[in-house]
């Protein structure tokens, strides 16, 4: 058992690591460490991004197994990620051989070797989530200790996990900006017209060709050249 001293003070170091880290994926490899090295029975773990309610992306998972499981959960949409992100704060797996929460994705939890498992919601936004999910490496590995400790890192994740998320897109923002504004520049000396009249031209391509209007501009950008619409 941790002691509540040695426990406080090693939040105490995480929220200093998280407070330091400056891109989204090194919070949340920040965070994913400091869950294994801080909840008893934690074996192996990852963030689960759930993007538009429909798809999960796997980021910073500690080994193949986690990725594994993102993969399974996003095909039969269930399983303990999902629970965690729409219904319940926390959400824990004694073992999956016994589980019938999710019939399908459960067993072939089972036979890609996972055990047990606890996920933790971290962050909601619309339709956009995230939650930290943890596998034992044997059967009842988490107990109510586990998710007393996986509550406190959780809470300081999810601050820095929707810092980290925002800062990520005001960069993607940022990026998507310029490469419109070079694009359109090709554009606009290459047929002497206006501002207005590259961005309409853009948007035309894109829609008509049902291609986001990053990539319409990206390769404009990269090869001077408008793609073909299909």
């Amino acid at each position: 058992m941790v002691g509540e001293r040695g426990l406080a003070a090693q939040l105490g170091e995480l929220a200093r690591a998280l407070q330091d880290e400056v891109s989204f994926d090194d919070t949340l490899a920040t965070i994913v460490t400091a869950a294994l090295d801080l909840i008893p029975g934690a074996a192996q773990g990852s963030i689960s991004v759930v993007e538009q309610g429909r798809s999960i992306r796997s980021h910073a998972a500690s080994g193949e197994l986690p990725v594994v499981l993102d993969t399974l959960q996003q095909k039969f949409q269930e399983g303990p990620c999902w629970d965690a992100v729409w219904e319940q704060r926390i959400v824990r797996v004694p073992d999956f051989r016994d589980e019938d929460r999710w019939p399908r994705f459960s067993r072939y939890a089972a036979e890609a070797g996972a055990t047990g498992a606890l996920s933790f919601q971290l962050w909601v936004q619309g339709e956009n989530l995230g939650a930290l999910n943890l596998y034992g490496a044997k059967p009842h590995a988490f107990d109510p200790e586990a998710e007393e400790i996986g509550l406190l890192v959780g809470a300081h994740a999810a601050v820095a996990f929707a810092d980290a998320k925002q800062i990520s897109e005001l960069h993607q923002a940022v990026a998507t900006r310029d490469v419109i504004g070079q694009a359109k520049g090709i554009l606009m000396e290459r047929y002497k017209i206006t501002d207005q009249r590259a961005f309409l031209i853009l948007s035309t391509v894109s829609q008509r060709g049902n291609i986001r209007l990053r990539d319409v501009a990206d390769q404009v950008a990269s090869t001077g050249n408008l793609p073909r619409s299909p």
